[in-house]
């Protein structure tokens, strides 16, 4: 509308402009003919013919300090506009022009005076009917009212040809999918597919793709959680069944007088016992309902010690296991569930360099450190592996995504990571190693694990 406007305000100044200045040219034409004939020789009629082609009443011409009218007929007794095309500016013509649209009566008379070339006279000067100016600017407004509203007809179905397309479509066609994908979240096919747009719409189909492969990734993974805890319930009851039989032949064991045995029941009845109160929890992992910790004082080196014997790291096995702790150092944990995250750790290295193929007892190494910080325990557990790939480092402690091991679940750092935060302490994969260090830090009491990190990078 504002580029119409600016188009139509001075095509009807000109507009009006080039219409007077027509009558004058056509004025001109009939004041050489008046001119050339001799003084009284031009008939009444014949002049009243000349001024009606010209649409004029009259017809002077200033030559000198004489104005000399060269026809007349009906000459009014008021003019109501005086029009000097000379002295014309654009912003007077466009003035004058929207006065004569706006305010003409039919009957206005107006004086016209331009220049008079190719004669004697100064300037020409004519007296004609206004109205017949405003009839063919109100035409011409019409007339350019009528193409304009072409254009605009033209440019807004161009316009929701151009949203329909570029937009309309596009937002239907995702809020469709979103309606689809939601019928089905796990189905690969009603991911959105990209139109491959730089734009807005291309971003959001990108971003909408890769939010629904995420969330049927997940959904997969929680399928994949629910299935794994109905097939643990059912062999849960059955395999605790066994574990009990064998409980009972080891109480049998332990009566037999054989010196080996004596000292080898004790450590079976203790595996036997905590694999019962293993599978008795087992559930309880994918429930959320690990139970807290039944924290005690308890010395680091026994347990690391329980540890080596639970992995059945003897001497046969071409694997060095170092252990490097602070004498006398103990921790207020669970025995348990600390027992679980080492045991669980220390695995974990052992695949890692198992994954090797060869074995090199001077290469590879398990190496378990142990040290305290003012009211913190930190136990750190360090392999000589090949260390944790970048890919699975994104999601460490998360089950089913912080291994790339081939047969590998992920659980047992999940597992770990659950426990060590149940004691209000914290597990992290320290950076710029050789192989892979896990470090386990727990507090004493309720300390604020952050202010401790704050204090210890001061010091």
């Amino acid at each position: 509308m504002l580029a119409e406007v600016l188009i139509y305000v001075p095509s009807v100044a000109n507009f009006r402009l080039n219409w007077l200045n027509d009558r004058l040219a056509a004025a001109h034409t009939a004041a050489l003919v008046l001119e050339a004939a001799p003084s009284g020789m031009v008939p009444e009629s014949l002049a009243r013919k000349i001024l009606a082609s010209v649409g004029a009443r009259a017809v002077a011409m200033k030559m000198g300090n004489q104005r000399r009218l060269l026809a007349s007929t009906d000459m009014p007794s008021e003019v109501e506009q005086s029009v000097d095309v000379r002295s014309e500016t654009w912003w007077s013509s466009i003035t004058e022009a929207f006065d004569t649209l706006l305010n003409c009566k039919t009957g206005d008379v107006m004086r016209l005076v331009g220049p008079a070339p190719m004669t004697n006279g100064d300037f020409l000067e004519i007296v004609l009917d206004e109205t017949p100016l405003r009839n063919a600017m109100w035409t011409f407004s019409v007339n350019i009212l009528l193409l304009s509203l072409a254009i605009s007809g033209i440019t807004a179905m161009l316009v929701y040809f151009a949203l329909h397309y570029l937009l309309v479509r596009p937002m239907g066609g995702i809020t469709q999918n979103m309606v689809a994908f939601r019928a089905d979240p796990e189905n690969p096919a009603r991911v959105i597919a990209s139109s491959g747009r730089n734009d807005e719409i291309g971003v959001a189909q990108e971003e909408l793709a890769a939010m629904q492969r995420e969330i049927a990734s997940m959904l997969h993974q929680k399928s994949r959680l629910a299935a794994l805890g109905l097939a643990v319930s059912k062999i849960n009851h059955d395999l605790r069944n066994l574990l009990a039989s064998a409980q009972l032949f080891s109480d049998q064991l332990s009566t037999l007088p054989d010196p080996k045995v004596q000292r080898f029941a004790p450590k079976l009845m203790r595996a036997l016992e905590r694999a019962i109160a293993f599978c008795q929890s087992t559930l309880s992992y994918g429930a959320v309902q690990e139970p807290p910790p039944e924290r005690k004082t308890i010395p680091v080196e026994p347990l690391i010690d329980e540890v080596h014997e639970a992995l059945g790291l003897g001497l046969d096995v071409p694997i060095r296991w170092i252990v490097a702790v602070e004498k006398g150092l103990t921790v207020e944990a669970d025995h348990d569930q600390l027992f679980r995250v080492l045991v669980n750790l220390a695995r974990n290295a052992m695949q890692a360099l198992e994954s090797r193929g060869s074995r090199d007892p001077a290469r590879d190494q398990i190496r378990i450190t142990g040290r305290r910080e003012g009211s913190v325990a930190v136990i750190e557990v360090s392999d000589t592996g090949p260390g944790v790939p970048e890919k699975a480092r994104a999601h460490l402690f998360q089950a089913f995504q912080g291994t790339t091991r081939p047969g590998g679940s992920g659980l047992g750092l999940a597992i770990a990571a659950e426990l060590v935060r149940a004691h209000g302490g914290d597990i992290r994969l320290v950076p710029g190693t050789i192989g892979a260090t896990f470090s386990i830090t727990i507090p004493d009491r309720a300390v604020e694990l952050d202010a401790h990190r704050g204090a210890r990078a001061l010091a």
